[in-house]
């Protein structure tokens, strides 16, 4: 049974008249004639009931009309589906990001593209950048969102956004109606950071501090980003944080941007080098989402020797905490 059977019944039960309907489809009465019984005999079922006048459906028939109707709506669907999922029109983005990196452009990004492309849909994934990296890597998510991510080759990343750094501190906190703070005057804070264990970004952080002159002196190390704020409004040490994470009303503690070279929250997009079509046009309306004037390329300073030295202790101890492994990744 091919779907020409199916069509070329309808057109009979339609009409119900062999000649109308061969004129309808554009083929002889004949042909169609032996294209009905043919479709009768592997049934093994009478479908139509001829007279000298016309035609007329059995019980069997009405039934598999409804059926046969069914059938090409289905198959029509179907061309359709596929035809809009090559095009990108639909389908399915999955997309992995950390909790503090949702507000702000890639909240935008995703009502644009919801608005842009109302059949397709997007997923958001709540997980780590480490977590991200292998979900990219077995198909789990399309794109991920990441702070100063490890770079993978099997991976393509580029620059999605960079946020300014600035510092939460208590609304006691001596320094919190400065309307900037250099790093250096940190120097004699308790610190609360993700886990350096973990987070490269908290790392990174740390490399600034040094650089700045000092090893942050670390009193709380917590898993998640909005933990930072929680602990600062607790009044147990400050935290370096991406603007919009300072920016966020919570009652206790105060945002201030550095003065200064001051460090700089690089968010990056990752993906697959082949991917769907409906995750490419998420890429490219991203891109120009994101889109700004070019930033000159930040220079990169040679640390002091007594920055080096710094550093270097500062990775000992690290290496120390590394040993004992984490319980669980945090979400930078």
């Amino acid at each position: 049974m091919e779907l020409r059977h199916l069509r070329y019944f309808i057109a009979v039960a339609d009409n119900r008249n062999f000649t109308v309907a061969a004129r309808e489809l554009g083929i002889s009465q004949p042909p169609l004639s032996q294209q009905i019984q043919d479709l009768e005999m592997e049934l093994g079922a009478t479908l139509l009931r001829r007279t000298s006048r016309h035609v007329e459906l059995t019980a069997a028939g009405r039934d598999f009309l409804e059926q046969a109707r069914a059938i090409l709506a289905h198959v029509k669907r179907a061309k359709e589906q596929v035809r809009a999922i090559d095009s990108g029109n639909i389908g399915l983005v999955n997309i992995g990001a950390t909790g503090s990196v949702l507000p702000g452009p890639l909240a935008r990004l995703i009502t644009d593209f919801n608005e842009q492309y109302p059949k397709a849909a997007v997923r958001i994934h709540e997980m780590g950048p480490e977590e991200q990296l292998a979900a990219l890597l077995v198909h789990r998510i399309d794109v991920a969102f990441i702070r100063r991510p490890r770079h993978d080759a099997a991976l393509i990343a580029e620059m999605a956004w960079r946020e300014a750094v600035g510092v939460a501190l208590p609304v006691s906190h001596p320094l919190a109606t400065a309307p900037q703070i250099a790093l250096r005057d940190l120097k004699d804070q308790n610190f609360v950071f993700l886990r350096l264990s973990d987070s490269r970004f908290a790392r990174y952080l740390q490399d600034c501090c040094i650089d700045a002159g000092f090893i942050p002196r670390i009193s709380h190390e917590v898993v998640e980003s909005y933990s930072l704020t929680s602990l600062v409004a607790a009044g147990l040490g400050v935290a370096l944080v991406p603007e919009r994470t300072g920016r966020l009303t919570h009652l206790g503690f105060v945002y201030r941007p550095l003065a200064g070279p001051a460090p700089v929250a690089d968010v990056e997009m990752i993906y697959r080098p082949v991917r769907s079509n409906v995750a490419e046009l998420f890429l490219t309306l991203a891109r120009n989402s994101f889109a700004r004037p070019a930033e000159p390329p930040r220079k990169e300073t040679k640390p002091s020797k007594g920055a080096v030295e710094r550093r270097l202790k500062a990775k000992s101890g690290r290496a120390e905490i590394k040993k004992k492994g984490p319980d669980k990744a945090s979400f930078d």
